[in-house]
């Protein structure tokens, strides 16, 4: 039975799209609104809600329902009343009793702010695993030369040490993004029900904060608020992710072409052509480097979803969760095959010095005369003569 439901059985066709796909999003939820609950369900016992047996069983049967695989179904239209009815079934007017103090909006927000912080917290380790075998060929592979370019054209030369730390820098600032995300989502938004608090029964915010391991109780009426606006900033720190992820593709694609062979993918992880023989393509990268913007579109969707609504909830914002979840899954497997091909992936010293031809060390000449006492600009310009 819906959480909501009075006496009146809702349209099927407005059911349907009502519920979108949150019932099938919802699995992934389950455990994050159960631990919600259990620190809910402690809280009403503490303020003599729940008796000491009542809580006991919300426990145990919460714990089973986080072990159980539960079935959400399009009439549960989520996990919350999936959750809530097994409890009904099983445990009578002491599952009803769960619902004291709560409303399905800060229920959503509560399991979706638990999950997000999981999420963020396995990117960071993702991220170090990445900088790690990045290091691991820096050391192996730092000391060869080889060109650097701007505007696509040689320009003066570099290393491998030196390239790879362009990446590596770029990943550390990723990770104080994501940090930054962290921190400022990390607000309790559990008890702020419907977005104004619950009448004459005093709940205590502060201890479901600490039980669910929340640095602070948010603000009560910016908790609905902040759904999206909190969601988007989280997939902006995944957008810095992703350019990353999408420039050292884009490096890795071209550079171990036959052009350059600078970089070597091991034949495993390319994929060939249904007409040309000789074709190992680097498709993991492109699709990597394509998922950025995927991600980009997801960005902009959330905020056009965000914007020009009232303050409170607005059904607008169950359209956030999707965009969300999917941003993070796909930050996360991009990561983790970012991950792999540093593992595998070869330096060709000879093509990289090969590659050091005389043009890119015009500069080089032209600081040469500077220290003989020459003006740079004339430098320059007596260098620029040879090529």
């Amino acid at each position: 039975m819906k959480l909501w439901k009075k006496n009146v059985d809702v349209n099927k066709e407005i059911e349907k799209f009502t519920v979108g796909s949150d019932y099938k999003l919802d699995k992934e939820l389950v455990y994050f609104d159960c631990i919600a609950s259990i620190a809910h369900a402690k809280m009403l016992n503490k303020i003599e809600i729940l008796t000491q047996d009542e809580l006991d069983k919300l426990i145990q049967g919460l714990n089973e329902i986080i072990n159980s695989g539960l079935e959400i179904k399009q009439e549960d239209e989520d996990c919350h009343t999936a959750i809530e009815n097994l409890l009904v079934e099983k445990y009578g007017d002491i599952g009803k009793k769960i619902h004291t103090g709560r409303s399905r909006n800060d229920q959503v927000l509560t399991a979706m702010r638990l999950y997000e912080k999981y999420k963020l917290k396995e990117l960071l380790d993702l991220l170090d695993n990445v900088i790690k075998s990045i290091k691991d060929k820096e050391n192996e592979y730092g000391t060869i030369k080889l060109p650097g370019y701007t505007h696509m054209q040689k320009a003066m030369p570099t290393t491998i040490k030196m390239w790879f730390n362009a990446y590596l820098s770029s990943l550390e600032d990723d990770k104080n993004s994501v940090k930054n995300a962290l921190t400022i989502i990390d607000k309790s938004p559990l008890g702020s029900a419907a977005g104004f608090g619950t009448p004459i029964i005093n709940l205590d915010n502060d201890m479901t904060a600490k039980e669910l391991g929340f640095s602070k109780v948010q603000d009560t009426m910016y908790c609905q608020n902040s759904r999206g606006k909190y969601e988007t900033l989280i997939v902006d720190a995944l957008m810095q992710i992703m350019m990353s992820l999408n420039k050292i593709s884009t490096d890795l694609i071209t550079f171990s072409m036959k052009e350059f062979e600078y970089f070597s993918l091991p034949e495993e992880f390319c994929t060939g052509s249904s007409i040309m023989p000789q074709k190992k393509n680097p498709d993991v990268l492109e699709l990597v480097r394509a998922k950025y913007s995927v991600i980009l579109g997801y960005n902009i969707q959330l905020k056009s979803i965000y914007s020009n609504l009232i303050s409170g909830y607005n059904r607008d914002m169950q359209l956030t969760k999707e965009p969300t979840m999917k941003s993070l899954d796909i930050t996360k497997e991009c990561l983790k095959i970012i991950n792999l091909v540093f593992n595998s992936l070869k330096i060709n010293k000879e093509s990289c010095e090969k590659a050091l031809t005389n043009d890119i060390y015009a500069t080089k000449e032209a600081y040469k005369l500077v220290k003989q006492g020459i003006p740079f600009r004339d430098a320059y310009k007596e260098v620029a003569k040879k090529f």
